[in-house]
């Protein structure tokens, strides 16, 4: 029989919490007693990363910027009270050069945005938080992401993850579209659009809506390196695919189905904010020895 523990327990209700899931609505009292309390070391900050740019005809240049909140904000819910988890202020202008021939988009240069996200983790950490969700939603920066990333792991000692809403999406939620969609469908087509009439359908111009095909599909028709998609990459403007600024059949979108991809990658991100919070803070930080 294993002997019982006579060290009692602190109850996960009395265990210290921030008053707010929102960085920006604590007080630099509450910032303090969280550094004493060990509070801020448990933390995992979440920095949401998006873009302002076109998206076609029929969509508004808010759309990474919604899918974001969409999904943080679905996400809040399902947070469990216990998991100590701050979201900064987004940064909702990223790079979109890609996007720049089209009136609206907004930009920063590469060296612009590095600055800034790295200047924010930088304040992250002297916070005296050590972990950090860089959570994008805009497939056109996950470089520049990649880069912040190594950046903050080595000036600060900051375990830092990237990660998209989309690559949190289960299989279940991603087989309402086709393979074809998922691959040429990349801008404005029936998965975006699927999630802006779910989220905000009043921005949505479903009449201006069609199924926008991409250049890119005669190519991995034609050619093996260039076409498949992994091994070659082109460095386009949108306009490269198709000059209405979106790919993919938009036409086909439904709300239900925007519905069900937000709830899935709400579901992965509270999931994978649990798993970064259960890694040791030593999973960095080891001392180079070279042999």
């Amino acid at each position: 029989m294993m002997a019982m523990s006579n060290t009692p327990t602190t109850p996960a209700s009395a265990l210290p919490r921030w008053p707010s899931r929102f960085w920006a609505q604590a007080s630099a009292h509450d910032f303090a007693l969280a550094q004493s309390n060990g509070l801020a070391a448990d933390t995992v900050a979440v920095l949401p990363v998006a873009a302002v740019e076109q998206h076609g005809p029929h969509l508004p240049l808010s759309v990474d910027a919604s899918l974001i909140d969409g999904v943080i904000d679905a996400a809040l819910a399902q947070l469990p009270a216990e998991l100590p988890v701050l979201f900064l202020p987004p940064q909702n202008i990223g790079f979109s050069v890609e996007h720049t021939h089209y009136a609206g988009t907004l930009s920063l240069q590469p060296a612009t945005l590095i600055a800034l996200w790295t200047e924010l983790g930088t304040c992250v950490a002297r916070a005296g938080i050590k972990k950090l969700l860089l959570l994008n939603g805009h497939g056109g920066q996950v470089s520049v992401m990649d880069i912040v990333a190594r950046e903050l792991r080595i000036r600060h000692g900051l375990l830092v993850y990237s990660a998209s809403w989309f690559g949190l999406v289960d299989d279940a939620a991603n087989q309402q579209f086709c393979a074809h969609e998922h691959r040429f469908g990349i801008h404005g087509g029936e998965v975006e659009t699927s999630m802006m009439l779910h989220l905000a359908p009043e921005t949505v111009h479903m009449e201006r809506a069609q199924n926008f095909a991409s250049s890119s599909e005669l190519r991995a028709g034609k050619y093996h390196f260039i076409g498949n998609g992994r091994s070659a990459k082109l460095g386009w403007a949108i306009e490269d695919y198709n000059p209405a600024g979106a790919v993919g059949n938009s036409a086909a979108a439904t709300a239900e189905r925007g519905a069900a991809m937000v709830r899935s990658s709400a579901e992965g991100l509270v999931r994978l904010l649990g798993e970064i919070h259960d890694l040791p803070l030593s999973t960095v930080g080891n001392q180079p020895q070279p042999l």
